[in-house]
C-alpha cells in the first residue's frame, strides 16, 4: 500500500509528461488525477491503521549509498506525523489535479501541466517519508524544481519568468543552510539516519565546536542551520519574497505549492526534528521571533494588496508563522495541527479566487470586481466559508487550530510566549480585517469591472465546484473532529507517540476565561466593521491611507524588502559581474588568450601571404635564399 502511495503519482506523471501528446489531452488528465486520487485513499487508509492500531513502518525501497559510515536507503518511513503529512499532501493535490481539468480547459498543454503536478506530489511524498536527512534533501529539492516548472509554465510571459527564477535563487539560499546542517550532522554523529541521529544528539548538549575561532554549540548551530532551509521553503521574514511573485503561477499551482504542500516542509522539518531542537532553547526562541514577526509581517502586507492572489498568498506566508512560533515554544503538535487544518481552508481559498479570476477572464484586481455574489453563488458561499475558517470563527477549523497556537503561547509561561500570544491576537485581528476585505471588494458593493459585462459573469463548471466543496467541508469539520486526536491532554499517548519529542511536557492548564474569549470576540466584531467601511462607506478605506500615507506606502511596498534585496544583492551583483566580464574577461583574458592569439596568427598570415606573389623571379630568390641557408648550416655542422 506505501508502495502505491508514493509511486503512482510518479508513474502518472511519467506517462503524462513522455507520452501526452500520444495518449491526449483529457486521458492525461484522466490518468494523472485518477493515479493521485487512489494515493489520496491508500494514504486515509495508513492514516486510519496509524490512529487505530498504532502502526509503525519503515520499508527499505532500495539501498542507496554504502561508503564507509554512511550508509543510507531510499525508504518509506510511517509514523504519525509522516502519516498526517500523507494524507495532507495527496488529498490536497488530488482535488487540484481533478480542479486543474476544468481551470486549464483552454491551455493547449495540459499533459505537460498535469506532469508537472504529479511529479511534484511524489518529490513532496518523498520528502515527507524519508528516514534520513539525504532523501529528505532528494525531495526537498525536487519540489524546488517542480515549482520552478510551475510557476514558469506560462513561460513565454516574462513576469512568470522572473517569478519561477526568483523563486528558485531565494530557495538556494534556504538550501544551502540545509545543506550544511546534514553535513554537520554527519560530522558530528557519523550518520545521517533520522533514529541514529536523535538517539546521539543528546550527548553533544555540553560539547562546544570551534568554528573559524569561534566556540559554537553544535547542536544550536545545527537548528539554525536546518532553520535556514526551512525559512526558505515555508517563505519566512527575509527569505519571503518570492512568495508573492510566485502567483504568476496557474492558480491550481497556488493552492498545492502555497497552501498544502511545499511551503509546509518547513514546518514538518522542524517538528520532525524536535529531538534536536528541543536541546536548544536558543535556537527555539529564534524560531519563535521569526514565526511571530513573519505573522504580524505578511498581514499588515495583506491589508493593501489589490490582487486577489497575492491577498491569499501572504496569507499563507502570516499562517505559516503562527506554526513557525508554535513549533518554537515547543507545541509540535499545535503547529501540525494548524498546517493540517490550513490546507484545507487556504486551499479552498485559492481555488475559489480560481474560480473568480475563471469568471472574470483572468481579472485579479478585487477593485475591478464586486457585486457578483448573486452571479456566482457557489463560489461566493464557498470562499466564505474559506474565509470563516481562516479567519478563527467560532467553531470552524482555524479557530480550533489558530486559537490552540495562541493559547498555548500564553501557557509557555515567559516573556517571549506572551509576547508571540500578544502578537497572535493582534495578527488575528488583521487577518479577519483583510481577509474580509477580499470578500466584500469581491462579491459586494458594486460592479466595477469595465471590460467583462456583468452578464457575462457565470459560474465555474462541476470539475471546479467540486472539489472546492469536498474542501469546504473539510474547512468547517476536520478541526473539531481531530482536535483531541491532535492536541489533545493525551494526544501524545494517544498518536503522536515517539513521531514528536519533548523534554517538558506542554501545559495542561487552561487559560484564563478572558484570553479565551479575547481572540473570537475581536474576530467576530471585525466582520460589521470590514463591511461598513468597504460596502457603506468606502471613501474611508482611501481616506485611512492618506492620512497614514508613509506607513501606508510602507506596507503597500511589501516593507521595501525587493527594492533593498535589489540595492545591496541584485545591483552590486551586476557590478561585480560587468567588472569580471569587462575587465577581466574581456580586457586580460580574451585580450591574451583567444583573441591575442588569432590576432597575432591573423597578422602573421598577413605578412605570410606576400609571399605568394605570382612572380617567377621572386619564388626563384626565395628557393635560392633558402638553398644558401640549408648549405651554410652543412658547412657550420
Amino acid at each position: 500500500m506505501e508502495y502505491i502511495v508514493i509511486f503512482l503519482p510518479l508513474l502518472g506523471a511519467f506517462f503524462s509528461g513522455f507520452f501526452g501528446k500520444l495518449i491526449g489531452n483529457k486521458f492525461s488528465q484522466i490518468l494523472t488525477s485518477a493515479f493521485v486520487s487512489i494515493s489520496a485513499i491508500f494514504s486515509i487508509l495508513i492514516f486510519y491503521n496509524v490512529l487505530t492500531n498504532n502502526y509503525e513502518s519503515n520499508l527499505i525501497v532500495a539501498k542507496w549509498i554504502n561508503s564507509g559510515t554512511l550508509n543510507v536507503n531510499w525508504s518509506i518511513k510511517i509514523d504519525a506525523l509522516s502519516s498526517v503529512m500523507l494524507v495532507v499532501v495527496t488529498f490536497v493535490s488530488s482535488l487540484v489535479h481533478i480542479y486543474s481539468i476544468g481551470y486549464m480547459s483552454h491551455d493547449p498543454h495540459k499533459p505537460r501541466f498535469m506532469s508537472y503536478l504529479s511529479l511534484f506530489t511524489f518529490s513532496m511524498l518523498t520528502l515527507v517519508t524519508s528516514d534520513n536527512f539525504l532523501q529528505l534533501f532528494f525531495g526537498w529539492e525536487g519540489v524546488g524544481l517542480c515549482s520552478y516548472f510551475l510557476i514558469g509554465f506560462w513561460f513565454k510571459r516574462e513576469t512568470a519568468n522572473a517569478a519561477a527564477i526568483k523563486a528558485f535563487l531565494v530557495n538556494r539560499v534556504g538550501d544551502f543552510g540545509l545543506a550544511l546542517g546534514i553535513f554537520l550532522i554527519f560530522y558530528m554523529c557519523g550518520t545521517i539516519n533520522y533514529d541514529e541521529v536523535f538517539e546521539q544528539i543528546s550527548t553533544f548538549s555540553q560539547s562546544e565546536l570551534n568554528f573559524v575561532g569561534i566556540n559554537l554549540n553544535p547542536i544550536n548551530l545545527i537548528c539554525l542551520l536546518l532553520f535556514i532551509g526551512a525559512m526558505g521553503k515555508s517563505a519566512q521574514l527575509f527569505l519571503h519574497t518570492w512568495l508573492p511573485d510566485a502567483m504568476e503561477g496557474p492558480t491550481p499551482v497556488s493552492a498545492l505549492i502555497h497552501a498544502a504542500t511545499m511551503v509546509t516542509a518547513g514546518v514538518f522539518l522542524v517538528v520532525r526534528c524536535s529531538p534536536i531542537y528541543e536541546y536548544s532553547p536558543l535556537a527555539l526562541a529564534i524560531v519563535t521571533i521569526v514565526g511571530m514577526t513573519t505573522a504580524l509581517f505578511a498581514a499588515t502586507i495583506a491589508l493593501v494588496q489589490n490582487d486577489i492572489k497575492k491577498i491569499i498568498a501572504y496569507s499563507t506566508c502570516s499562517q505559516l508563522g503562527y506554526m513557525f512560533f508554535a513549533a518554537g515554544v515547543g507545541a509540535y503538535n499545535v503547529a501540525m495541527f494548524h498546517l493540517f487544518t490550513h490546507a484545507f481552508f487556504k486551499a479552498l481559498l485559492f481555488l475559489g479566487a480560481g474560480s473568480v479570476i475563471h469568471s472574470f477572464k483572468d481579472e485579479q484586481d478585487i477593485n475591478l470586481m464586486g457585486g457578483v455574489n448573486r452571479k456566482l453563488p457557489y463560489t461566493y458561499v464557498l470562499m466564505l466559508i474559506g474565509t470563516l475558517a481562516l479567519t478563527g470563527f467560532p467553531l470552524l477549523s482555524g479557530f480550533y487550530s489558530k486559537d490552540a497556537i495562541i493559547e498555548f503561547a500564553y501557557l509557555k509561561g515567559t516573556n517571549l510566549g506572551y509576547i508571540a500570544a500578544s502578537v497572535g491576537i493582534f495578527t488575528a485581528l488583521l487577518t479577519s480585517i483583510y481577509s474580509w476585505r477580499l470578500i466584500f471588494k469581491t462579491f459586494h458593493g458594486k460592479y466595477n469591472n469595465p471590460n467583462v459585462s456583468i452578464n457575462e459573469m457565470h459560474e465555474s463548471p462541476a470539475v471546479m465546484i467540486i472539489p472546492l466543496m469536498i474542501l469546504a467541508l473539510g474547512s468547517i469539520l476536520i478541526g473539531f473532529i481531530f482536535k483531541d486526536l491532535f492536541i489533545g491532554p493525551d494526544s501524545f499517548n494517544k498518536f503522536w507517540k515517539s513521531s514528536i519529542f519533548l523534554i517538558n511536557p506542554l501545559s495542561t492548564e487552561h487559560p484564563p476565561l478572558w484570553f479565551l474569549l479575547t481572540t473570537p470576540i475581536i474576530v467576530t466584531l471585525s466582520i460589521p466593521f470590514t463591511f461598513y467601511i468597504f460596502v457603506k462607506k468606502t471613501k474611508i478605506p482611501s481616506l485611512i491611507a492618506e492620512a497614514n500615507k508613509p506607513l501606508y506606502n510602507f506596507f503597500k511596498n511589501k516593507w521595501y524588502f525587493d527594492e533593498l534585496y535589489d540595492f545591496i544583492f541584485v545591483q552590486q551583483s551586476k557590478k561585480i559581474g560587468l567588472f569580471f566580464w569587462k575587465k577581466i574577461d574581456g580586457s586580460i583574458i580574451d585580450k591574451f588568450g583567444p583573441d591575442g592569439i588569432s590576432l597575432l596568427i591573423k597578422k602573421i598570415s598577413n605578412k605570410a601571404v606576400k609571399f605568394q606573389s605570382g612572380f617567377i623571379y621572386q619564388y626563384a630568390f626565395i628557393m635560392l635564399l633558402g638553398f644558401s641557408v640549408f648549405l651554410t648550416i652543412l658547412i657550420i655542422n
